[in-house]
C-alpha cells in the first residue's frame, strides 16, 4: 500500500510538471496559427522556426551570451568559493551573507539597479551590459554550489600536495578541480539556464542592437502564442534535454 500509494504520488508531481510542456510539443504539431483545436498534424511550423533568420540571429545572441556569462561566473566564483573555504579574513561572514542577498533579490529590483548603475557610468546599453548584469547574478549560485563541495574536501590534502612539491597552481589543476567537477557542472549548467532564460533583468538592461531570444519571445507572444513559437520552444526543450544527458554522462564518466 505505502509503494502504490509513493508511486502515485511521484507519477502525480511529474504529470504535473510535465503536462504543460507536453502539451506544448504536441499542438507545435498543429496545423493552425493561433487556434488550440487540433487542426492536423504538419511540420511546417519546425521549417518557419528554421527559415526565420531574424529569430535565429536572438537565438545565437542568446546562445553567445548565456556562453560568455556561463564561463565568467563559473572562473570568479570558482575561486571566490575556494578562497572562503581555504583562508580566514575579516569580514568573511558578511561576504557569505552577502551572496545570499543576491540570490534572494528580486529580479525587478536587480534589473533597475543595474540600469541606474550603467546610467550613471555612461554605459550604453547592449551586449556588454548584459553580459555584466548576468555575470552578477551568476556569480553567487556558482559560489553556493561549488563551495558546499569544496567543504567536503580534506584540508590535509592541501598540506600532502606541498609536502609533495606541488605548487598552489598545480594542487588546483590537479587536485581541487577534479574533486570539484561535479559541482563545476552543476554549476555551468545553471548559470547557462538562468542566463538564457532570463528576462526581467534583461529587459532593463538590453539595447535595441542586441536582441535576446527571451525579449524577442516575449515581444512576440504578446500578439499572441502562435504555433512557430511553440516549435521553437520544442526545440529548446529538446536541447535542454541534451544537455542535462550529457551531463549526467560526462559525470558517470568521471565516476568510472
Amino acid at each position: 500500500m505505502n509503494r502504490s500509494f509513493r508511486f502515485s504520488y511521484l507519477a502525480l508531481i511529474y504529470l504535473f510538471l510535465y503536462i504543460p510542456i507536453g502539451t506544448l510539443i504536441v499542438y507545435s504539431f498543429n496545423n493552425a496559427v493561433f487556434s488550440m483545436l487540433w487542426h492536423g498534424f504538419t511540420l511546417n511550423w519546425y521549417k518557419e522556426v528554421l527559415h526565420d533568420s531574424n529569430l535565429w540571429i536572438a537565438v545565437w545572441h542568446s546562445l553567445y551570451l548565456a556562453i560568455a556569462a556561463t564561463a565568467s561566473a563559473l572562473f570568479i566564483g570558482t575561486l571566490a568559493a575556494i578562497s572562503l573555504y581555504r583562508y580566514r579574513f575579516r569580514g568573511k561572514n558578511m561576504l557569505e551573507g552577502l551572496l545570499f542577498v543576491i540570490i534572494i533579490t528580486p529580479d525587478i529590483v536587480l534589473g533597475i539597479a543595474l540600469l541606474i548603475l550603467f546610467s550613471l557610468s555612461g554605459l550604453s546599453l547592449g551586449f556588454l551590459s548584459l553580459y555584466i548584469a548576468h555575470v552578477t547574478f551568476c556569480i553567487p549560485f556558482v559560489v553556493v554550489i561549488v563551495y558546499s563541495r569544496a567543504k567536503s574536501i580534506d584540508p590535509n590534502i592541501f598540506a600532502a600536495a606541498s609536502d609533495l612539491g606541488a605548487s598552489e597552481l598545480q594542487t588546483f589543476w590537479h587536485i581541487i578541480v577534479p574533486i570539484l567537477l561535479p559541482a563545476l557542472i552543476s554549476g555551468a549548467l545553471l548559470c547557462f539556464a538562468l542566463s538564457f532564460d532570463d528576462i526581467v533583468i534583461s529587459y532593463f538592461v538590453s539595447g535595441p542592437g542586441f536582441e535576446i531570444l527571451p525579449i524577442k519571445i516575449f515581444g512576440l507572444a504578446r500578439l499572441g502564442v502562435n504555433v512557430e513559437l511553440n516549435a521553437l520552444c520544442s526545440l529548446l526543450f529538446g536541447l535542454t534535454l541534451l544537455l542535462v544527458c550529457l551531463s549526467q554522462w560526462v559525470t558517470r564518466q568521471k565516476k568510472i
